[in-house]
């Protein structure tokens, strides 16, 4: 093991995690988070044709596998005249896989808060929707908290996905080191490492978060 490697090369690895990967699953979660949002809606809507649409989508995105989504949208869509930069391709595909999997998350939460909760809405006067923003999206996001943060955690493990579209992130980096140096197992270690670092890090974010909402509601 060649550890004079090892710490020259941590610098450019979390460079990449700063600028590539934390990035890439921050604008993704984001906007995956939009489109759950309006997945969720047409699956609790009494539209059947929203519902319909809600359900095929969620079983298109949950029944194949995120790699070929993120390749069907770089190198699938030029053959039809739809050409995508690396950087944008790698956000929407992470974004529709997230909006896919946090859809039902959001669902379930939204129809875990009681149906009395409704009810006193409509009986202080107010509509459907202001009902669902003041009163039953702030429910149900303390109850999403946990199975989101973890959709999150796994989306920053996602992102080593595009390198293979030649997006420029952290595993990106490692491969370029390696090929360089010719210490695969050394740079895909470190990789590793630095992976589980952030996870860590995310972890402890949120339990903290998840006893800090905790301590609200006993209150």
């Amino acid at each position: 093991m060649d550890f004079d490697l090892f710490w020259s090369s941590l610098g450019p690895l979390l460079l990449g995690a700063v600028r590539g990967t934390i990035p890439l699953a921050l604008a993704s979660f984001a906007l995956g988070l939009v489109i759950a949002l309006l997945i969720a809606m047409m699956r609790i809507s009494s539209s059947k044709l929203a519902n319909g649409v809600g359900r095929v989508y969620i079983s298109l995105i949950r029944g194949t596998p995120l790699l070929v989504q993120l390749f069907v949208i770089f190198y699938g869509l030029p053959a039809i005249g739809v050409k995508i930069d690396p950087w944008p391709s790698a956000i929407i595909a992470f974004s529709l896989n997230v909006g896919g999997y946090a859809a039902e998350v959001i669902r379930a939460a939204i129809l875990s808060v009681p149906q009395g909760q409704w009810e006193a809405g409509h009986m202080i006067g107010m509509s459907r929707n202001q009902t669902l923003l003041r009163i039953i999206l702030p429910q149900a996001a303390r109850v999403s908290v946990p199975p989101l943060s973890n959709t999150f955690i796994s989306l920053v493990k996602d992102t080593s996905l595009a390198s293979l579209i030649l997006v420029t992130e952290m595993f990106k980096v490692a491969q370029q080191v390696a090929a360089f140096s010719q210490e695969f197992m050394l740079l895909y270690l470190e990789a590793a490492l630095i992976y589980w670092v952030i996870c860590l890090i995310l972890s402890t974010v949120q339990t903290r978060v998840e006893k800090r909402l905790d301590r609200y509601v006993a209150h």
